[in-house]
């Protein structure tokens, strides 16, 4: 096989004329750029998708996790469990509003957390668990839902790898008290590089959103009889001691945005597609171990990410990956450094923790390129070079 450089790809997906030209449209005429008729169509769209309670646009997926945690009414000492696999930004807003992490571990077979390493963590302390569906499998979320409840504690669910995914045909994002959601140029489905979206399950949250989202800006109260007087808007408190924030998502990522949620579906089924084929091709080597997907989950393959179990035959996981760049010129990555061992935490003293399945997983982890532009004969490339890859490590 001629050798090829398949670089791994920041740009998820690529966009089609009719979203093109849904862009094209809204340059020429959305007034105003920011909080218009896209914003509001953008977010009953997704509304409608989920089959959820009441959606927010925003600029990116950290800032639905801001208004998640300022929402909580966290309080210092209060507690926050989080999951030490992640994205960093699934922890740092809850740390922002001054709470304590405690540090969920994942199920081995899932790589998602369970029941069992929430509950490990959790105490009297404990005010809010976030969930996090990496990779676009979802934790377990029903029984996750019956313990919060039980014990009063709040759930927020991270679905920025989750678009579309689902358990018993529930999708990701209608089961906690909040649920936030990136479309990164990344993820499954993007805003032109960056936006977000908050969903939120009670009335009163969805009434506090708008001013927490945008510097506070309401209307008067009462019926103005010069409509200049007192000024354009107003500037209220949404939460007493709380200022507000300036999340704002402008229209023309709102009108691609609307426009995607009409293929997300059918690029959710290509991304199955994929995963299954490379799968099965490497199906007689067990050493490259994938999730375990539970019989009821809709999994979307936001990554295509494995442990490699290479030890087993005296390989290491950064041979394997040194083989695939330098034999194949297929950049495979190593992603999600536990969180507690980040100088940034640990200098915030969340450098604890009892997480062995999570340091396994990351010691021996593998991602794969999986970005939707890839072309078929280049997938079909990185499936043989993964082939060969694993052959001639076993001799």
């Amino acid at each position: 096989m001629d050798k090829r450089v398949i670089n791994w790809s920041g740009r998820g997906h690529g966009y089609s004329e009719i979203e093109i030209q849904r862009v094209v449209e809204a340059m020429k005429t959305a007034d105003p750029l920011t909080q218009g008729k896209y914003l509001a169509e953008f977010e009953q769209k997704f509304r409608d998708y989920l089959g959820s309670g009441p959606a927010f646009a925003v600029a990116n997926c950290t800032n639905a996790l801001d208004l998640s945690a300022t929402l909580s009414r966290l309080a210092p000492g209060d507690e926050v469990v989080v999951p030490a696999h992640t994205f960093c930004a699934t922890a740092i807003p809850f740390a922002h509003v001054g709470a304590t992490i405690r540090w969920a571990d994942i199920d081995p077979a899932t790589r998602v957390v369970s029941l069992e390493t929430i509950k490990a963590v959790t105490t009297t302390k404990t005010k809010v668990i976030v969930v996090v569906h990496l990779y676009g499998l979802m934790a377990p979320m029903p029984e996750i839902m019956a313990f919060a409840t039980e014990r009063g504690i709040m759930v927020v669910e991270d679905c920025a790898q989750a678009i579309g995914a689902e358990i018993d045909g529930q999708k990701a994002g209608t089961f906690g008290d909040f649920a936030c959601f990136s479309f990164h140029g990344a993820k499954n489905m993007s805003t032109l590089g960056e936006g977000g979206m908050l969903v939120v399950k009670s009335e009163e949250h969805a009434r506090l959103v708008p001013g927490l989202r945008h510097n506070g800006c309401c209307g008067f109260p009462g019926e103005r009889q010069e409509y200049w007087k007192p000024a354009m808007s107003n500037v209220e408190v949404d939460i007493q001691g709380v200022w507000p924030y300036n999340f704002c998502l402008g229209e023309i990522q709102c009108a691609v945005g609307a426009a995607l949620l009409d293929r997300v579906d059918a690029m959710t089924e290509e991304r199955i597609r994929r995963a299954e084929k490379f799968k099965k091709a490497v199906s007689d080597f067990p050493e490259l171990n994938f999730q375990t997907i539970p019989s009821n989950h809709r999994h979307v393959f936001h990554l295509l990410s494995a442990r490699y179990d290479g030890p087993e035959y005296g390989v290491s996981r950064d041979r394997f990956i040194a083989t695939m760049w330098g034999e194949y010129g297929v950049k495979v990555i190593v992603q999600y450094y536990p969180l507690y061992r980040y100088p940034l935490f640990q200098a915030h003293g969340f450098g604890d923790a009892a997480c062995p399945h999570t340091d396994h997983f990351f010691d021996n982890m593998v991602s794969f390129p999986f970005h939707l532009w890839l072309a078929e004969d280049d997938f079909d490339y990185i499936i043989e070079a993964t082939v060969k890859t694993l052959e001639a490590l076993r001799k």
